[in-house]
């Protein structure tokens, strides 16, 4: 993240989420598109957009990728402990420019895509 950023000023809008939370979320979103869209450049022009919703599914995949049965240690030592978390950090990095949105999405998009305990819990050793 070499660009000039105010930190400061989007944990104040997001939330307590540490540093590594939003590069893991800009890493993340990266992971998405690639899902969503495939390993190839896109085309001029060509959208390589992806929901909130699909957005909090591969945050939880890149986690797992990741952390393996840690992920959700890993997030909740971050403060993240719901996609609306994803959600808060999201819009705190649009507001800062550091990501884009289209008019169609919402930040009600990210709250309840899933919850913690179940999307991770096949993860712990029984």
């Amino acid at each position: 993240m070499s660009e000039q950023v105010d930190w400061k000023a989007i944990r104040e809008k997001a939330g307590p989420f540490p540093p590594q939370a939003y590069q893991f979320v800009r890493d993340g979103l990266a992971h998405t598109s690639r899902m969503a869209h495939g390993e190839l450049e896109a085309s001029p022009g060509a959208s390589r957009h992806v929901s909130g919703q699909q957005l909090c599914l591969g945050l939880r995949d890149y986690a797992i990728r990741q952390y393996g049965a840690m992920a959700r240690t890993v997030l909740a030592s971050w403060h993240i402990h719901s996609t609306t978390d994803f959600g808060r950090i999201v819009y705190a990095m649009i507001d800062a420019g550091l990501m884009r949105k289209t008019d169609e999405d919402d930040f009600g998009d990210f709250e309840g895509v899933f919850e913690f305990d179940e999307a991770f819990a096949d993860l712990t050793p029984a």
